[in-house]
């Protein structure tokens, strides 16, 4: 993470508007190769350059998810702004700033009390015209419409492939993985375990005692360890709904 103490002195030549461009990725992939934020480096300049814009700098955010302002370079771009050090924020697209309506509207609003601009250079976008500021709302609540989309389509393909009793995550205790590398069928080892802490936890043991009682019977969890209070409650909970 670069340190913006020295780039802000004035100098004979200095351009019109003084800017900090800003790039992010949220894969370790992406992280590791550095393709896309060379790429997105790259367009912001070229941009700049073109519009004579002085880029002093480009913050950069890798391997960070834009749900949540939550990100070492863009917290230290929003103390540079709330100092009005510059002109303009200069970003690639709209979801490489945020994907949350709500953190977009705190930092467009940060930026107009500064009277700084945003610059969405694939976007088209720039607030310091009324033009730039109402694309900017639209496309916005376009970026957190599909973001929540997509969530809802994960998470009802999660729903059919359990109701077909396809392995959803992790394997839970009570079962195996089929033969087919799909499929959960039940382990009888384990279901024997949890018929074991049913009886136990109907006869009024604590949740400690019965750690204790399947330890003693040598009843090992799924990875063969040591049982955990929270762990039965859980499994007794699931057995009991």
């Amino acid at each position: 993470m670069p340190t913006y103490a020295n780039i802000f002195e004035t100098s004979k030549q200095e351009l019109y508007m003084k800017a900090i461009g800003y790039v992010r990725v949220s894969t370790v992939d992406q992280t590791e190769s550095g393709l896309s934020l060379k790429y997105q480096e790259q367009k912001i300049k070229a941009y700049c350059e073109a519009l004579d814009i002085n880029l002093v700098e480009t913050a950069t955010d890798a391997g960070f998810s834009g749900k949540s302002l939550n990100r070492p370079a863009i917290q230290e771009l929003i103390g540079i702004i709330k100092k009005k050090k510059i002109d303009a924020v200069v970003i690639l697209k709209l979801d490489r700033l945020t994907r949350s309506v709500k953190d977009l509207g705190f930092f467009v609003e940060l930026l107009e009390k500064s009277s700084i601009a945003l610059i969405s250079v694939q976007d088209s976008i720039n607030t310091t015209t009324a033009a730039g500021r109402l694309i900017l709302n639209v496309l916005g609540s376009v970026a957190q419409w599909e973001a929540e989309a997509v969530g809802e389509r994960t998470k009802a393909a999660l729903s059919v492939k359990k109701a077909a009793g396809e392995r959803v995550g992790t394997i839970p205790y009570g079962y195996s993985l089929a033969d087919d590398g799909k499929k959960l069928i039940e382990n009888p080892a384990e279901q024997k375990g949890l018929r074991l802490m049913r009886r136990l936890r109907a006869k009024g043991l604590s949740y400690g005692k019965i750690a204790k009682e399947l330890e003693k019977r040598k009843v090992k969890t799924k990875k063969g360890g040591d049982w955990q209070h929270k762990t039965i409650y859980n499994l007794c909970q699931k057995v009991a709904n």
